[in-house]
């Protein structure tokens, strides 16, 4: 893993700062975006004081296919290769179907699931050159529906088909390509704001660590689906 490059897209904090992490600690070279400037170039701060040269931080909005596009070539410019794509950027809009807006429907839809399009698109080239490996964030919600989920569940259930399908197409390229599809995270996800009640959570680091595992195993062997839950939520007590 030392000296390749990763490209994380929704990594200001989360899962994908997580990950960003837990791979610049195994010695890679980490870009990752958001689409925010202040909170990418105060993360990217943070992190390049710990792995001096090994961070870049970019503004883009995978919902938009020319944002992706600049990004990747950025990274290009920079480090000369790409090694790594996480799709992780989405957002989560709930509520009732006869009570659901237009645009936050379009939102969900365009982000979580146009935004991993986008990001393939953009990134598949430099894969196909290093023999690289695409991941996807989806959700549990991915295979399990839920009420007031008619948005998210669409875009999740789409995520995990678009990439099950996309393992196929590039899997002769030598491309691995896996989703991972976690239950409940302590993450600012839909406003949320972590704290100790949070503790049976899978934690951010906890997918990091999952990263980095997929990464090391042999080239021959594919996880390509991953489920993960907490050993014990609440309800299981």
């Amino acid at each position: 893993m030392k000296g390749k490059v990763a490209y994380i897209t929704g990594g200001t904090k989360g899962i994908g700062l997580g990950v960003a992490e837990a791979l610049l600690d195994r010695g890679m070279r980490v870009a990752f975006s958001g689409r925010s400037q202040d909170s990418v170039s105060e993360r990217a701060q943070e992190l390049e004081g710990r792995h001096s040269g090994r961070v870049l931080g970019l503004a883009s909005n995978v919902v938009n296919a020319e944002d992706e596009i600049k990004a990747v070539q950025q990274i290009k410019d920079k480090w000369g290769q790409l090694d790594v794509v996480l799709a992780n950027a989405g957002i989560g809009h709930f509520a009732p179907i006869d009570e659901m807006k237009n645009e936050d429907w379009k939102n969900v839809i365009d982000t979580n699931l146009h935004g991993v399009f986008h990001t393939l698109k953009a990134s598949v080239d430099e894969l196909k050159s290093s023999k690289g490996y695409f991941m996807t964030l989806a959700s549990l919600a991915g295979t399990n529906f839920f009420e007031n989920g008619a948005a998210y569940n669409a875009s999740k259930f789409g995520v995990v088909g678009f990439t099950q399908a996309v393992m196929l197409d590039l899997r002769k390229y030598g491309i691995k390509t896996t989703t991972i599809m976690p239950g409940s995270v302590a993450t600012h996800f839909n406003g949320h704001v972590p704290n100790p009640d949070d503790a049976w959570k899978i934690q951010p680091e906890d997918l990091g660590l999952m990263v980095a595992q997929l990464l090391e195993m042999d080239h021959r062997t594919l996880p390509s689906k991953v489920e993960v839950r907490p050993t014990q939520p609440p309800s299981a007590r």
